[in-house]
């Protein structure tokens, strides 16, 4: 609950409550490894229409063509053995309309987990993902009724492929990285939304991923289109188990703004430390129209991700929000990248991370002003704090600027907790760990702000339960 006793928790943090998972009991299983005959699986069990198989026969190729990024990232990377990852896990079933309908152990995990009284209270709709496929899917009749579309990939490639398949693969090519091909080859699950001109959603969509099983892929694919002057505000949230073997969670989401549009994406993920978190995300914002990330990353092992906006139309705007905490054994590799790529657009980077043990966080930034453009700008802050003295923080920013009358601002600061503040602070009455997460919470302040109210209570609870396992 929030302070005031009247919010219902979006999410859950406390790992306990995250770490479990119920016995499997998959209809459909694609086997270790990842062949043709995978892909021909998967595609046979999803019934996809041709051109998708061979969109993802092609993608495969490519998989298999692109190295590891290994000249940038954490040697950890290299402990992902594709050979040993199932890559498609289901039922068989069709997502439910219906709560009452889910099946009853999907249904107690997401209960658990707090969805039901979530979409009730403030939602506009709601999708919900168990593996590789969505279990439930519902959003208020209302919003049907004005032309938006809320329904998962695979629903949205069948049922509304006119408006899903010129921009699908499009915002991010499947050769773009080794995982973005990854994804395209064995995608499944993911939302697909479409709101038409004008309409501007009150109350955000959610979705919710959930990984139940071991040596489990979810390779989940977004697509969002905000149609002339339309807005919305999307959510999701992502939990797994503590398993003893590698979990691969390899999303990929693109963003369409089209003239005047805004889209906000809100993003708090809590992966346990297992999982191995390579995401590519990507806006393309047109005339007028504006792009928001606000992204939260906490847990896994390793996390890849640079949420991007490309300013393709004049005085569009970008921005990216983001925390990163790492823990010890975890590295947190986030960023954010924007492309100018017309005259008199904006874009902002504001990321905080704080490293606490033997936690490792990196920041990695890219602007790009192309040539000939003229009245960009651009202001990039990258603060972090480290807790500890073995605490580990890096910053690589690329900045290209071209152009004429173009202004690009670049801020980045590494401060620690003193010894002296926390003494201050013991001495009159304040626990070393609470004392830890004021420090903490002064540091973040602003930006948790920019969260939903739902988002940013739960933020602070977190990182409450973050200072008490660091510090005992």
């Amino acid at each position: 609950m929030s302070e005031d006793g009247n919010k219902q928790n979006l999410f859950d943090f406390d790992r306990s409550k995250g770490n479990f998972s119920f016995p499997e009991r998959h209809k459909f299983n694609a086997g270790y490894g990842l062949t043709e005959a995978t892909i021909d699986y998967i595609c046979d069990v999803k019934d996809d229409p041709e051109w998708v198989r061979q969109f993802r026969k092609n993608a495969l190729a490519v998989f298999e063509s692109k190295p590891m990024p290994t000249h940038w990232a954490s040697p950890d990377i290299e402990k992902i053995d594709f050979s040993q990852i199932r890559y498609y896990l289901s039922d068989g079933e069709r997502p439910k309309r219906s709560w009452d309908d889910v099946p009853e152990d999907v249904k107690r995990t997401f209960e658990r987990l707090g969805v039901p009284e979530q979409e009730r209270q403030f939602l506009a709709g709601v999708e919900a993902q168990y593996d590789s496929e969505s279990a439930y899917s519902n959003m208020k009749e209302e919003l049907r009724s004005q032309g938006v579309i809320f329904v998962n990939s695979t629903e949205g490639l069948k049922y509304h492929e006119d408006v899903f398949r010129p921009w699908f693969g499009k915002v991010i090519p499947t050769g773009d990285n080794k995982f973005s091909a990854l994804n395209s080859a064995v995608f499944s699950g993911g939302s697909f939304i479409y709101v038409p001109k004008g309409v501007k959603l009150k109350h955000p969509l959610q979705a919710y991923f959930r990984i139940n099983s071991e040596n489990f892929g979810q390779f989940e694919r977004t697509l969002i289109i905000a149609d002339e002057g339309a807005e919305l505000m999307y959510m999701e949230g992502c939990t797994a188990p503590q398993f003893e073997t590698t979990t691969l969670h390899s999303a990929v989401v693109e963003l369409v703004a089209l003239k005047g549009a805004k889209i906000q994406y809100v993003t708090v993920q809590n992966w346990s430390s297992n999982v191995f978190n390579m995401v590519t995300k990507r806006g393309l914002a047109m005339e007028d129209a504006e792009i928001r990330w606000i992204d939260c990353n906490i847990g896994s092992g390793l996390t890849m991700k640079y949420p991007a906006v490309v300013l393709k139309g004049r005085r569009a705007r970008g921005e990216v929000i983001s925390i990163a905490l790492a823990n010890t054994g975890q590295h947190q590799d986030t960023g954010a990248k924007m492309i100018h790529a017309a005259d008199d657009t904006t874009s902002n980077i504001v990321s905080k991370s704080i490293s606490i043990g033997e936690g490792r966080a990196s920041y990695r930034g890219q602007v790009v002003m192309g040539k000939g453009l003229k009245g960009c700008k651009n202001n990039t802050e990258c603060d972090a704090l480290l807790l500890a003295a073995n605490s580990r923080t890096d910053t690589y920013p690329a900045i290209t600027v071209k152009g004429d009358r173009n202004t690009v601002q670049h801020e980045a600061s590494v401060s620690q907790v003193s010894e002296e503040m926390l003494f201050y602070m013991q001495q009159r009455g304040i626990p070393k760990a609470a004392a830890m997460s004021l420090a903490v919470n002064g540091f973040i302040n602003d930006l948790v702000q920019e969260f939903p109210m739902e988002y940013s209570v739960e933020l602070r609870r977190l990182i409450d339960l973050e200072m008490e396992d660091s510090i005992g």
